[in-house]
């Protein structure tokens, strides 16, 4: 008798690395980075080199509550493609929307205990605010990669699962100036092992704020419409 054996042959895909860091701001004149070094909120991208791959928009969902009028988070990075929900958890109304270059949207007023939700669907940095109140600020990093991660207090940051591979490293951080931020981009090799990084400094030095109008393009009004609600902001 004649036994045929039959071999199958699977393919076994690189193994993916974490790149990982440490980010530290310099020249800050924020009290919570010069009192207690937090550190956190500086995203850190790494995006493959031209000709490399292609990474295709993706179906994500993620969100930002809106609680004790205030975003959380207030630094989000995403995947374009991705719908961003607006959860409203205080008892008052709110309405986000932006009026910058990243993607401009508006997503109307509406009451407590709802939700609206917005896509964005090309690269860029979307600043956020609220029609109503003008101490709520965002910043929505839209990217085209999904190789990605935000840094914690600790200015620590990791970015799991980069298939090897050519990227470039990308940094944001809002109260950085472009060129600033263009300076620190670099090219990494990835390869089949974890990645550490050396220490990335950014300096907050040249940081202008600039104060925002609403979505008419008007100064807000003096008074909070909420003052019997949070008592502590009325000015």
């Amino acid at each position: 008798m004649i036994w045929l054996s039959a071999i199958f042959f699977s393919a076994v895909p690189l193994l993916a690395a974490s790149v990982s860091g440490h980010v530290e701001l310099r020249d800050s004149r924020d009290p919570a980075v010069r009192k207690r070094l937090d550190y956190s909120g500086v995203v850190v991208s790494l995006k493959p080199v031209p000709g490399s791959s292609t990474v295709h928009a993706g179906e994500n969902r993620a969100t930002i509550l809106q609680k004790d009028k205030t975003f959380s988070p207030h630094v989000l990075p995403i995947l374009f493609g991705t719908s961003v929900e607006f959860p409203n958890s205080d008892p008052i109304f709110h309405n986000a929307f932006s009026s910058y270059s990243g993607e401009i949207f508006d997503i109307g007023l509406y009451p407590p205990g709802t939700t609206r939700s917005q896509r964005f669907t090309r690269e860029g940095i979307v600043r956020v605010f609220c029609n109503i109140h003008s101490s709520m600020s965002a910043v929505i990093v839209v990217l085209g990669t999904p190789y990605f991660t935000v840094t914690g207090r600790d200015g620590s940051f990791s970015i799991p699962n980069v298939p090897p591979g050519d990227y470039q490293l990308e940094v944001f951080h809002e109260r950085a100036t472009e060129a600033t931020l263009h300076a620190l981009k670099r090219r990494v090799t990835v390869e089949q092992s974890p990645l550490a990084m050396p220490p990335l400094q950014i300096s907050e030095a040249g940081f202008l704020p600039v104060p925002h109008q609403n979505k008419y393009g008007r100064n807000y009004p003096v008074e909070s419409d909420d003052h019997s609600i949070y008592p502590a902001v009325r000015k």
